[in-house]
């Protein structure tokens, strides 16, 4: 399959620190604006798939609402246990909108 970036949100609708739930091509996205940069990752957290959108941002780190784990939304790495991730896209801003590769 080739990797494409796929247009997903008005860069305005992201607001900072705050998650934002998008479905490029039917999968479940998480973006994250902090300061300039724009992070999107799966929105299914690794423990048991509980949906990160209603997570709190704390630093670097998105904390599930579920079981309160704790994924580092630069690389998707679990904090206490770094050989567990959830899934990290390639995100952009460009021209107001926000891009995501996916592959």
């Amino acid at each position: 399959m080739a990797e494409e970036w796929i247009e997903t949100a008005e860069a305005a609708a992201l607001k900072e620190g705050a998650p934002h739930a998008v479905f490029p091509k039917g999968l479940p996205v998480l973006l994250l604006r902090r300061g300039a940069e724009v992070f999107a990752l799966e929105n299914r957290c690794a423990h048991m798939g509980c949906p990160l959108a209603a997570g709190r941002l704390e630093g670097w780190l998105l904390r599930c609402p579920c079981h309160d784990w704790r994924f580092d939304i630069r690389d998707g790495r679990f904090a206490d246990a770094p050989e567990i991730s959830v899934k990290v896209y390639p995100a952009q801003l460009r021209d107001g909108k926000i891009f995501v590769r996916i592959s």
